[in-house]
């Protein structure tokens, strides 16, 4: 008989399709060979003049296109395509009518320069928006298309009604633990018997102005432009910052003993699921360590393993300076002297990091990679920090028996998630 519950006695959940699209390209194939070719995605920006700006390149997904751009309408473009290829794999329901709710990590939405300049052309405003001739327009019908598509759940609803997800969708906002805070939902609900199918969606199109400038005056971003794809350096001593990137990774969960039943091949398994807040800063994380540490833990104690299982670290590894020291502190604490024997990388090195999608993304990665038996490597590691002595796998795949990967998301503003996927159930 085949063994659906895990140790604790909750369902298995298994991962049964999977969709990715990223700044190396679209669908599973393509972002996996360049993936492991150690190729990147991170190109100077052209969507937008660059003059004046420290940061002057992006992982900008330019061939999807949008015109005029949104980073609303673009992310709904990018989580489409990973969707369509996460369900189609997963070969459940039928087009249109998927047999379980949706959990979708969205950027922050808000009107961006150039709709808000349309906006107050339309209300009679030179200048600024005047309200009152706002309203006027809103009340006309005029401002309806700006309504929806700058709604925090336009795009959950726009996934739900083309993929025909069951009850009200959930967006979730996390910071950087977004797309692994979405599958964590997906997760929880299948264990509560409250579905036998989840879909699971991280999207972002943000590279625009104004979050460029936004993330440069909190000096986040690398200004090591020249050339732009050896900007991201995570944990080498010469970091200076992260790269922005768009992108989208979607899976589609199930219960073990629903998968089999329809006789669906299981990709993969999501053993835990660990998060922890911290609330020490906006952008800084504590300088104990201790919200990585409980997070870590926390996913460690949810899959039931223990250190010594894990065979690779899929680390956040943003490559700034603070956020590569404070993971480092996080893990070694958790991992012990394993730490710097465990094989560790960072997919951000190639695809940059994908924000509210980064979580979901790196989540199909340790997928692939636990598929493949194949670590990605951290392209740019050529000069060791002395004081992050991880076994970086540096330049090069490594090709390594992987049982279980940890997935690491620890965001801005004290947002930390942690996920556990495994090929068999340990």
């Amino acid at each position: 008989m085949t063994v659906t519950r895990d140790k604790f006695g909750r369902p298995i959940v298994v991962v049964t399709g999977m969709g990715v699209v990223t700044s190396l390209g679209i669908g599973k194939t393509d972002n996996w060979a360049r993936l492991t070719a150690g190729e990147s995605g991170i190109k100077t920006i052209t969507r937008f003049p660059t003059e004046g700006l420290k940061s002057t390149m992006a992982g900008a997904i330019d061939f999807v296109p949008v015109e005029p751009f949104s980073s609303t309408v673009l992310g709904e473009k990018l989580a489409d395509i990973a969707t369509e290829e996460a369900v189609a794999q997963a070969g459940i329901g039928s087009k249109g009518d998927f047999p379980g709710p949706l959990f979708l990590a969205v950027a922050p939405v808000e009107l961006e320069w150039l709709p808000r300049q349309d906006v107050a052309r339309a209300s009679g405003a030179n200048t600024a928006i005047d309200y009152d001739a706002l309203l006027r327009v809103a009340g006309g019908g005029r401002f309806a298309p700006y309504h929806h598509r700058f709604m925090f759940g336009s795009v959950a609803d726009h996934l739900a009604d083309s993929f025909g997800t069951k009850g009200s969708p959930i967006s979730v906002s996390t910071a950087c633990a977004s797309g692994a805070s979405a599958i964590q939902l997906g997760v929880e609900a299948i264990r509560r018997g409250e579905t036998d199918a989840a879909l699971c969606v991280a999207t972002d199109g943000s590279v625009n102005p104004e979050a460029l400038i936004r993330f440069s005056l909190l000096s986040a971003l690398s200004t090591q432009n020249d050339p732009p794809e050896a900007a991201v350096k995570p944990f080498a001593k010469n970091r200076d910052g992260f790269v922005m990137a768009e992108g989208a990774g979607a899976l589609v969960l199930e219960s073990l003993e629903a998968a089999t039943a329809r006789g669906a091949t299981i990709l993969g398994i999501v053993a835990g699921c660990g998060e922890l807040a911290d609330s020490f800063h906006r952008t800084r994380s504590s300088p104990d360590g201790k919200p990585i540490v409980g997070c870590v833990k926390n996913a460690l104690a949810d899959a039931g393993l223990g250190v010594d299982q894990i065979d690779y670290i899929n680390a956040h590894g943003t490559g700034t300076p603070e956020n590569d020291k404070m993971e480092y502190l996080g893990i070694s604490t958790v991992f012990g002297e394993r730490a710097k024997t465990i094989p560790v990388s960072s997919n951000k090195s190639m695809v940059g990091h994908t924000l509210s999608a980064a979580g979901a993304v790196e989540a199909v990665f340790s997928l692939l990679t636990l598929e493949h038996q194949r670590i990605p490597p951290t392209i740019n590691y050529d000069v060791p920090d002395p004081a992050i002595p991880f076994d970086v796998v540096p330049n090069v795949a490594r090709d390594a028996r992987v049982t279980a990967v940890m997935s690491n998301s620890f965001g801005f503003g004290g947002q930390n998630a942690s996920l556990i996927l495994t090929r068999e159930p340990i």
